[in-house]
């Protein structure tokens, strides 16, 4: 996910926030709302982007996050239900299962201890919280999977809360990191477990397993779609890596099967791994003799981010390096694969490729996948189908006015009629003209028509629409000193879909892209992305999207490469 600066907000976006709470959680009081967020302390609103362009809003004060927002809806956050555990409809399990919660898994079922007085009354989509057995202190936070009726309908199997957020996730770590209160649990001697009394010594462990199988089973039942798999062959002694497990990280990591959930940290090893292989794979099929000298910067950008496997995405900062001067340092003097120089102040190149060498001899390049560029084809079972360009006519309107005109037409010339001379001729041309070509015709009429055009969306009717057609802008604007962004508009005319468009470049270039509103339109976005893309992104949309050239604005501000020297 990204992270956007923090900002102070003001009094009166305090008081809607306050209003939005009240709404929200009704059970408040003035007071206590008054002492959650107080009217004269310093409150900051965090933007977040997650992985699928999704928004997310976080209220942070005294450096603590006390309610993120997904979806225009609020979730408090564990620090705010520590302060009112009553606050949600609480679900009960077992400590161990806590660990499960932290690594991305939902409440199952099987693991929810059932107290005496029976489950809470929820509704299938209602915010609730889940507590471990003798402590009234909530350790997550998530949405209900069913109703409570459903829930006991199932027999107490199943899916019962999609978990948000953990004590101890990333949204956790981006507050003071504290540990959740002892509430002592009054309830916590006589409970029940799917509706039968147990002593907790004796059922924890086996209600902990039930919840494992079951849970193991909903992730069996998704392994049976096919799924791609890269092996890592970078050198002999690599273990396969699993790209499910390579997923990029960020400052807070949000994850969003059901909304935002955190997820394990990748591993230095693995992103070394990783790093080695887009190397060997570089040199291997995308580096060509006549390209050296070849600046490190550019080796990096155009051949190695290029290399990464659909899925990942390779970041240098999280592999034990740190730099890629130090990487191509150790290719140099422990491998001996090239020789990198200064050949001015400051900026390295790659002057010679060791070609014959064994490990790059034996390195087996995987084969091509454009999993970003390529779409799944539509298998009927509710996949999306792949995007298919409308097509695009302009056309010119005819108008009462200028009606009769094509009603009196002969092959070479038109006549002038008192009908004609009235629609097309000056005051002046009265008298002396009589006819005219169908190119003048046409040309002035033309002239007195009013544009419009016709969208053809595949499977559905034609849409008309007076003025021009706008075309697709691109642009480049500065954020800071020295930084660059690309911004993208206008993708939903061409049935676009905007998220689907910056994941498919942040696959391209390696680099975050996050999703923002258009001021003053209300329902279009733009898609920006980080660094001057403007030649990736004219690529993605002419030859993956089909989009005429004509309807992009702007490809001519990509960055024009220098000349070799």
């Amino acid at each position: 996910a990204a992270l956007a600066p923090f900002r102070v907000i003001c009094t009166i976006i305090v008081r809607k926030l306050k209003a939005d709470i009240s709404a929200a959680f009704p059970s408040l009081t003035a007071d206590e709302l008054t002492e959650l967020v107080p009217n004269k302390e310093e409150l900051n609103v965090v933007k977040i982007y997650a992985h699928k362009g999704d928004a997310l809003t976080l209220y942070v004060l005294h450096k603590n996050p006390l309610f993120f927002e997904l979806e225009k809806r609020l979730y408090p956050t564990v620090y705010v239900l520590w302060r009112y555990p009553a606050l949600l409809p609480t679900f009960r399990t077992w400590p161990p299962v806590l660990q499960k919660l932290v690594g991305g898994a939902d409440l199952m079922l099987p693991g929810v201890v059932v107290p005496s007085s029976g489950l809470p009354e929820v509704k299938r989509g209602d915010c609730c919280s889940v507590t471990l057995v003798n402590n009234r202190a909530p350790v997550a936070v998530g949405s209900a999977a069913v109703s409570s009726g459903e829930m006991r309908s199932l027999g107490m199997k199943g899916r019962g809360v999609c978990v948000l957020h953990a004590y101890m996730d990333n949204l956790w770590a981006f507050g003071d990191k504290s540990a959740p209160p002892s509430l002592p649990d009054a309830e916590g001697e006589g409970l029940e477990v799917n509706g039968e009394e147990y002593e907790a010594d004796d059922i924890e462990e086996e209600e902990v397993e039930k919840c494992e199988e079951e849970e193991q089973e909903e992730q069996e039942e998704q392994e049976r779609t096919p799924g791609a798999k890269v092996t890592n062959q970078a050198r002999s002694g690599l273990e396969e890596l699993s790209l499910a497990e390579q997923e990029e990280e960020r400052d807070v990591l949000w994850r969003c099967d059901h909304g935002v959930t955190s997820r394990p940290l990748i591993s230095t090893e693995i992103m070394d791994a990783l790093l080695l292989r887009c190397f060997l794979h570089a040199l291997k099929s995308k580096v060509k003799k006549s390209e050296l000298p070849l600046l490190t910067s550019t080796f990096l950008r155009n051949h190695m981010f290029s290399c990464c496997p659909s899925g990942t995405q390779l970041d240098i900062k999280k592999s034990s390096y740190k730099k890629l001067s130090k990487f191509l340092q150790a290719m140099q003097k422990q491998h001996n694969l090239v020789r990198v120089r200064e050949l001015t102040k400051g900026v390295e190149s790659i002057v010679e490729v060791d070609w014959k060498n064994r490990e790059l001899r034996y390195f087996k390049v995987p084969e091509e996948t454009d999993d970003e560029a390529s779409p799944a084809p539509d298998r009927g079972d509710g996949a999306e189908p792949p995007y298919r360009p409308p097509e695009i006519t302009a056309l010119y309107s005819v108008s009462s006015r200028l009606e009769p005109l094509f009603l009196d037409a002969k092959k070479s010339y038109v006549t002038i009629n008192p009908t004609l001379c009235d629609c097309l001729l000056e005051k002046s041309e009265y008298q002396e003209v009589e006819s005219l070509k169908w190119d003048d015709l046409f040309s002035r009429a033309l002239g007195r028509m009013q544009e419009c055009y016709q969208v053809v969306y595949p499977g559905h009717a034609p849409i008309r629409k007076k003025g021009h057609m706008e075309p697709i802008d691109i642009s480049v604007a500065s954020r800071g000193s020295n930084k660059k962004v690309t911004l993208i508009k206008n993708l939903e005319v061409y049935g676009l879909d905007p998220a689907a468009v910056g994941t498919a470049l942040q696959r391209r270039v390696q680099a975050s892209s996050v999703l923002q509103p258009i001021p003053g339109s209300k329902d279009k976005v733009l898609v920006q992305i980080q660094g001057n893309q403007i030649h990736q992104v004219g690529n993605l949309l002419i030859d993956h999207y089909q989009i005429p050239r004509k309807y992009i604005q702007g490809l001519d501000k990509a960055p024009k490469g220098g000349k070799k020297k």
